[in-house]
């Protein structure tokens, strides 16, 4: 595509030139421009990009996009006043416009855009809409699924699953939105069917330093939706204190569809029911009743379901045979996972890393009325620190015995992060074991006939994080090895 017909899609300060050459590919990190290549220089918080720019020519760069004012070079410069969302809209150019074919859902929310993502396309795809999906666990465009780099993928990645998609006859896709695709405008140029929030707690003020501004950055994605093309719907928590001010904010501006388990919900759930295999409840919607089966466990779950259901919905499937369709929804990896080993106490994984999840999830297993509940959890490092002591309290308070230990330290010391969550501690039912798997193992080998086990906070991860290395790590799978080698209890 010429050079002119991509930079028509996004406003234009000024072009260095009349030179007018061939694009054959996007990128914004001078190391993955090939010849031919468009070169966004992106100012970030640890690097500016335009000091890339020459590496980017010898690559093979034959334009440059850029919001510096005293940018010079040889090749045509376009300055912007943005360069992400001139990234964001010249890649929907390059790609034809992808999110125009497809029926596109997007949750957003600090708890349940995961479980709540997988739901949607597996009642998409029960219906015979084929759906795609971009999340934090996986990448599914249509071709194979492929382990997700991060929650949300900058612009041209976005962009690009999206055409492989519509290339590949799939009808849908659903996303997951993070508050940080938001700032950086990783969104940009897509155009929503469905945008649903799920909740807001406390998370990533490490990124956002407020709680107001996390807030705000999730509100955008919602702000932004009347002024797209397609006729976009908002689905929203109502039960939700950040769901209820999101809601007063798009009044009379998009149409908006409630959840939750309170009387005024679009979609309602009441006569919660669940064990250790499932959860039933009676759905209210749309005028009429369903009894509803979910092979999950967990108010939350509820809560994801509902989302679902109301997604489902608002893109055009019949929600009695929606509603069939959660019974046979799949396992979420890492999202209250069953380890399966046949033992007389049960073990599950969850990526419980906030308060307000752990809380849940804790809840969630003492309702199965278990002799002890054992929790094993430990904190990110260079994240967010005043999280870590909310999250002790929240395991003390519902937990039995709690086990300290590693998450992903990343460059702080494991020992420090431990000291800040053992400052929420009131009383003595606690220790800490640095080490992971020696705390797991330690976990198995405390659990006795009916007890549950929880260990928290990774999930799905398949890796330890520590400064200078990753390691191999899935709780699981480490679980499932420690059970294995646990005598059988005569």
């Amino acid at each position: 595509m010429k050079l002119s017909q991509l930079l028509s899609s996004t406003p234009i300060q000024a072009v260095s030139s009349n030179s007018d050459p061939e694009v054959t590919s996007l990128a914004y990190d001078s190391r993955q421009v090939t010849c031919g290549g468009l070169f966004f220089a992106l100012e970030g918080e640890k690097s500016d990009g335009n000091r890339f720019i020459s590496n980017a020519v010898e690559n093979g760069a034959v334009a440059i996009v850029s919001q510096s004012r005293e940018l010079k070079s040889l090749l045509p410069v376009a300055k912007v006043e943005n360069a992400r969302i001139a990234m964001a809209d010249i890649a929907a150019a390059f790609y034809s416009q992808p999110s125009r074919s497809l029926k596109v859902a997007a949750v957003t929310g600090t708890n349940g855009k995961t479980t709540t993502a997988f739901l949607i396309r597996h009642l998409c795809s029960n219906a015979r809409l084929p759906c795609g999906l971009i999340g934090t666990v996986l990448y599914d465009t249509g071709s194979g699924m492929q382990k997700a780099i991060r929650t949300t993928p900058e612009a041209p990645e976005v962009q690009e699953m999206l055409a492989q998609m519509r290339d590949n006859g799939l009808r849908a896709c659903v996303l997951e939105a993070s508050s940080h695709a938001s700032i950086s405008h990783r969104l940009h140029a897509i155009e929503f069917d469905t945008f649903v929030f799920t909740n807001l707690t406390q998370d990533h003020l490490d990124f956002h330093s407020t709680f107001d501004a996390y807030f705000n950055a999730k509100a955008a994605f919602f702000e932004r939706l009347p002024a797209q093309t397609k006729n976009a719907k908002a689905i929203i928590n109502t039960d939700d204190r950040y769901g209820h001010l999101l809601m007063e904010r798009l009044r009379d501006r998009i149409p908006v569809i409630r959840y939750g388990v309170g009387a005024n919900a679009d979609f309602r759930a009441s006569d919660v029911r669940f064990n250790s295999t499932g959860t039933t409840y009676q759905l209210k919607a749309r005028n009429k009743s369903y009894f509803v089966r979910l092979p999950l466990i967990g108010l939350f779950n509820v809560y994801n379901s509902l989302a679902a259901l109301a997604t489902a919905s608002s893109l055009g499937l019949e929600l009695r045979a929606a509603v069939a369709g959660l019974a046979t929804s799949p396992q979420v990896p890492g999202r209250m996972e069953r380890v399966a080993v046949k033992r007389s106490f049960q073990v599950f994984v969850d990526y419980a890393h906030t308060e307000d999840a752990l809380r849940n999830a804790l809840h969630t297993l003492k309702q199965l009325n278990p002799s002890r509940l054992i929790v094993v959890f430990g904190c990110g490092g260079n994240r967010d620190r005043t999280k870590r002591p909310a999250m002790a309290r929240a395991a003390e308070e519902l937990a039995d015995w709690t086990i300290l230990t590693s998450d992903n330290p990343r460059k702080e010391d494991p020992a420090a992060i431990i000291a800040d969550a053992t400052k929420g501690f009131s009383y003595s039912r606690h220790e800490s074991i640095i080490e992971r798997e020696n705390a797991i193992r330690h976990a198995v080998a405390l659990a006795k006939s009916g007890d549950i086990l929880l260990i928290a906070g990774k999930g799905h991860e398949k890796y330890q994080e520590f400064a200078d290395s990753q390691i191999p790590f899935d709780d699981v799978a480490v679980a499932a090895r420690v059970i294995a080698e646990k005598p059988v209890e005569a």
